[in-house]
C-alpha cells in the first residue's frame, strides 16, 4: 500500500503538488482561526453557585444557604467533587464535573437544582445564582474609570460606579465571546429612607408598614383596553418612582383626622450607596472604580481581546466629559511575550536545522526539499489543532522539535542522493530511481517515526490538571509528525522527481570529505573501544550513576516562568481594621512605591 503511495506520487506529480499547494491553502487559513494563549487552560470542569445576602452572618449563610445547596446536588450525574465557603454575606458552591461532561448540560442539571435547593431557604433571605460560563484564565482584560484632571469634584465615586455599570459595562457584554463584566470599587448608587425612630413610635407605625406602602406604591399596571369609535385605547397605570420626591410622597396611611401620613413625615429620603466590603485604588491618586472582563470559556483568548479593545475605542468616545477609561492589565501582554518566545525558538531551530542539512547532505536542492517539509507539516499540525480544539501555546508549540519532523524526509532524500550518484545512475529513467530509492527506506523511515510516536503515547494516561498541560504538547507533536510521514511518501519522493537529477562523474565536495573525515575518526575511535570493553562498561555505569544523583538533586516546576514585568504586592493591616483604615494603608504604600522607583507605570 505505502509503495503504491509513492509510486503514484513519482509518476503523478502534479497531482501531488496541487495537493500540497492546498494543504498551503488550507494551512494558513486554519492559522488565521487558531486560538493564542500563553498557556493551557488548567481549570477543572465546574460549575459556580454564587449567594449574595449581606444581612447574613458566616454561620447563618453556612446553614440556611449554603447546606440546602449542598444537599440538592449531591446526585448530579458526573460530579466528581463539591467544595464551599462561606463567609460574611457570601456563599460560593463549587461543583467539579468529570471532564466528559458537556459544561451547558451541568449548568442545567444545577438550574434544576437549584430549585428545590430554593425551597429550603427561608423565603426573601437570598436567591442563588450560577457564575459565568468562564474559567481560571478567563480574566483577559481589566480597566479602570476615573476623573480626568480638573473633574476630580465632579465626578464622585457613586457616579464612577453608575458610569461603569450602565455605560462601560452594558456594551462590553456586547462583544462576542465575552462571558460577564464584573465591577469593582466606587459606590453603587442607591436611595435610602432613613427612619426617625421616635417619630415612628410617635405615629403609631411600624417597619412593615413603610415597607408595604412602597411596594404597593412602586408598580405599573395595565386595565386591556377600550373601544372608542374605531380607535382601541389601551389602559395602564404608571407607579414606578420616578424622583425622590415621589418617594418622600408616598403615603403610609390615612389617620385617623383624615390627614395623609407620608413617608416624608417619618424618614429622610436621599440617595445612598450599598454596604461596601471593598474600594479600588489607583496610584496615590485614590479611590476609582473598574472592572474585570471574563472571556467565555473556550473562546480564542486573543480574539476576544481583541473584540474588547475595538469596543473599548468605541466607548471612549461615549463616555462622558472629563472620565477616562485606563486598561492596566491585558492578556495580550503575556500571550505575545510566550508566543514571540516560542516564534523566535521554531525560527531558530528551522534555521539550523536548514543549516546542518545542506552542510551533510551537500545538496542545497536536497537540503532546501528536506527543509520545506518543516512548513507544511506544521501547517498540517494547525489544521488537525483546530479540528481538536488545541490552542497554540507555550507547551504545545513550545514542543516542537524540527529535527524529529524532518527525520524520515532525510532517509528518502539521502537514499535518492546516493543513488544518484552511483555509475550509470543517468541510463536509469530519474522517475523510477526515485521510486526505487523512496521504497527501499520506506520502512526505515516508518519505523523511525513510529518510535518517536510511541514515546508521547504514555502522555495521554494523564489525567486532571497534569493532563489538561501535557496533552496538547503531545497532540500537536504528533500532529506534526504525522504530516511529515504523509509528506515522506508524497510530496518529498515528487519533489526529489523534480528538482534533483543523477550525476554522471561526481567529484568529491565539502560534504563528502568532511564526512570522510568523521568516518575514519568513528573507524579509529571505534577500534580502541573494542579493546577495552570492562573500561569502557565501569565508565558509563559510573557516568549513569552521577546522573541519577545529579536528577535527584533538580529542582522543579510545574510550568515555565512567565515573567509579565507584573508584581502582586500585599498590603497587611491588623485584624478588624475598618475599610476607611485600609484604603489609608494602601495608599501610603503606593506612594512610597511610585516615588522610590519611577519606572512603575501605575498601581491598582
Amino acid at each position: 500500500m505505502l509503495n503504491r503511495i509513492i509510486a503514484f506520487s513519482v509518476y503523478n506529480r502534479w497531482i501531488i503538488a496541487v495537493l500540497a499547494l492546498g494543504l498551503i491553502v488550507l494551512g494558513v487559513n486554519e492559522l488565521k482561526h487558531l486560538p493564542i494563549d500563553a498557556v493551557p487552560d488548567i481549570t477543572d470542569n465546574q460549575v459556580q453557585i454564587i449567594t449574595i445576602s449581606p444581612s447574613l452572618g458566616a454561620t447563618d449563610m453556612e446553614r440556611f444557604i449554603t447546606y440546602p445547596i449542598e444537599q440538592n446536588c449531591m446526585n448530579i450525574p458526573g460530579l466528581k467533587k463539591m467544595r464551599s465557603f462561606s463567609r460574611l454575606g457570601l456563599s460560593i458552591v463549587t461543583l467539579v464535573f468529570e471532564e466528559h461532561v458537556n459544561i451547558y448540560w451541568a449548568r442545567q442539571q444545577v438550574t434544576e437544582k437549584l430549585k428545590s435547593a430554593e425551597e429550603m431557604i427561608p423565603k426573601g433571605m437570598a436567591t442563588p445564582f450560577l457564575a459565568p460560563v468562564t474559567t481560571g484564565l478567563g480574566e483577559i482584560y481589566q480597566y479602570i474609570l476615573k476623573p480626568q484632571k480638573g473633574y476630580e469634584n465632579v465626578y464622585s465615586l457613586s457616579d464612577l460606579r453608575t458610569i461603569q455599570d450602565w455605560i462601560v459595562r452594558k456594551h462590553l457584554l456586547s462583544v462576542k465571546g465575552v462571558a460577564d463584566v464584573s465591577s469593582f470599587g466606587g459606590k453603587l448608587k442607591q436611595y435610602e429612607i432613613q427612619i426617625n425612630p421616635s417619630v415612628l413610635y410617635a405615629y403609631q407605625v411600624t417597619i412593615q408598614e413603610i415597607y408595604q406602602a412602597l411596594s404597593l406604591n412602586n408598580t405599573n399596571s395595565g386595565g386591556s383596553y377600550i373601544e372608542k369609535e374605531h380607535n382601541a385605547l389601551f389602559i395602564r397605570t404608571e407607579g414606578l418612582f420616578q424622583s425622590l420626591n415621589d418617594i418622600q410622597n408616598t403615603v403610609i396611611k390615612i389617620q385617623k383626622n383624615a390627614n395623609p401620613l407620608f413617608i416624608k413625615d417619618v424618614a429622610q429620603v436621599k440617595e445612598g450607596h450599598a454596604i461596601r466590603f471593598g474600594a479600588m485604588t489607583y496610584n496615590d491618586y485614590g479611590e476609582v472604580a473598574g472592572a474585570v472582563v471574563m472571556m467565555l470559556k473556550g473562546e480564542n483568548s486573543s480574539q476576544v481581546i481583541q473584540n474588547v479593545k475595538e469596543q473599548i475605542q468605541e466607548i471612549q468616545k461615549i463616555l462622558p466629559k472629563g472620565v477616562e477609561l485606563i486598561p492596566y492589565l491585558d492578556r495580550t501582554k503575556m500571550v505575545n511575550n510566550a508566543i514571540s518566545t516560542v516564534s523566535n525558538n521554531l525560527m531558530e531551530g528551522a534555521l539550523i536545522v536548514v543549516f546542518v542539512l545542506v552542510l551533510f547532505l551537500g545538496n542545497i536542492r536536497a537540503g532546501l526539499i528536506v527543509a520545506s517539509v518543516i512548513p507544511l507539516s506544521m501547517l498540517f499540525a494547525v489544521f488537525l489543532m483546530n479540528v481538536f480544539g488545541v490552542s497554540g501555546n507555550l507547551m504545545s508549540l513550545g514542543a516542537l522539535d524540527f529535527g524529529l519532523i524532518v527525520d524520515g524526509a532525510v532517509i528518502i532524500v539521502e537514499t535518492v542522493l546516493h543513488a544518484f550518484h552511483q555509475p550509470n545512475a543517468s541510463k536509469i529513467s530519474r522517475n523510477e530511481t526515485v521510486k526505487n530509492s523512496a521504497t527501499q527506506m520506506l520502512n526505515s523511515a516508518v519505523f523511525g517515526q513510529m518510535i518517536i510516536l510511541m514515546v508521547y503515547v504514555p502522555i495521554f494516561t494523564l489525567e486532571g490538571i497534569e493532563g489538561k498541560m501535557f496533552k496538547p504538547m503531545a497532540q500537536t507533536v504528533i500532529f506534526a509528525l504525522l504530516g511529515a510521514f504523509l509528506l515522506s511518501m508524497t510530496y518529498v519522493p515528487m519533489m526529489c522527481s523534480l528538482f534533483l537529477k543523477p550525476v554522471e562523474h561526481p567529484k568529491p565536495n565539502f560534504s563528502d570529505k568532511m564526512m570522510d573525515f568523521f568516518n575514519k575518526y568513528h573507524q579509529k575511535m571505534l577500534h580502541i573501544v573494542l579493546h577495552y570493553p570492562k573500561t569502557i562498561l565501569g565508565s558509563i555505569s559510573t557516568l549513569f550513576v552521577i546522573a541519577i544523583y545529579q536528577f535527584t538533586q533538580l529542582g522543579g516546576e510545574f510550568i515555565p516562568e512567565l515573567p509579565e514585568g507584573d508584581f502582586a504586592v500585599e498590603t497587611r493591616v491588623l485584624a478588624g481594621s475598618n475599610l476607611t483604615t485600609t484604603i489609608e494603608a494602601v495608599q501610603k504604600s503606593s506612594k512610597i512605591l511610585l516615588d522610590r522607583f519611577p519606572e512603575i507605570q501605575r498601581i491598582v
